[in-house]
C-alpha cells in the first residue's frame, strides 16, 4: 500500500485538494461529422473541460433532456439530419431551457428568422471552418474560464478531416 495512502476520510490524499477546487464545466457537442465531434471533445477535454458527445439533434436533445443542470454549454453544428441545431435550439426553449448555445456550423440559418423568433438566437455562431484556438476563444467567453496555463509541450491533434 506504499504510494497509495489513505486519509482517515477513506478518500486518496490528493481528494482533498481536488474537493476543494469546482468541478470543470460540462460540455455537450451535437455535431455529425465523427471527425469533428472527436476532434472538438478531445480539444476540449485537453482544454479542461468536460465533455460529452451525440452524433444528431436527436441524440443532442435526450442527452440534455435527461440531465438539463448538468450542462454549462452546448455545441451544436446546424447542418444535420433528422433533428437539425435550429430544431434542437427550438426544444430547449420550448422546454424553458436557458443553457447558452453556439452554433458551430458551415450552414448558418439565415434570413430574418432571429429577428421574428429572437429567443432561438444561439449565444455565438462559429463558422466552419474554424479554428481549435477560436473553439476555445469561443468556449471561454461564455463559461468565463480562464485560459490554462501554457504547457511546456502543446499537444498534438490529428487534423486529417
Amino acid at each position: 500500500m506504499k504510494g497509495n495512502k489513505m486519509r482517515q476520510t477513506g478518500k486518496p490524499a490528493g481528494a482533498a485538494l481536488q474537493s476543494r477546487t469546482d468541478p470543470p464545466p460540462r460540455i455537450l457537442v451535437v455535431e455529425d461529422e465523427p471527425d469533428i465531434r472527436r476532434l472538438n471533445a478531445e480539444v476540449l477535454q485537453n482544454s479542461g473541460f468536460k465533455v460529452d458527445t451525440a452524433e444528431d439533434g436527436k441524440a443532442g436533445w435526450k442527452a440534455v433532456s435527461h440531465a438539463p443542470e448538468s450542462y454549462a454549454l452546448l455545441i451544436t453544428d446546424h447542418n444535420m439530419p433528422g433533428l437539425t441545431g435550429l430544431a434542437l435550439v427550438k426544444k430547449l426553449r420550448d422546454a424553458r431551457m436557458t443553457l447558452p448555445v453556439i452554433m458551430a456550423t458551415a450552414a448558418f440559418p439565415g434570413g430574418d428568422l432571429f429577428i421574428r423568433y429572437p429567443w432561438l438566437q444561439p449565444a455565438a455562431a462559429l463558422p466552419k471552418p474554424y479554428t481549435m484556438e477560436e473553439l476555445l476563444v469561443t468556449v471561454r467567453s461564455f463559461l468565463h474560464a480562464p485560459p490554462p496555463d501554457r504547457p511546456s509541450q502543446p499537444p498534438v491533434y490529428d487534423l486529417q478531416l
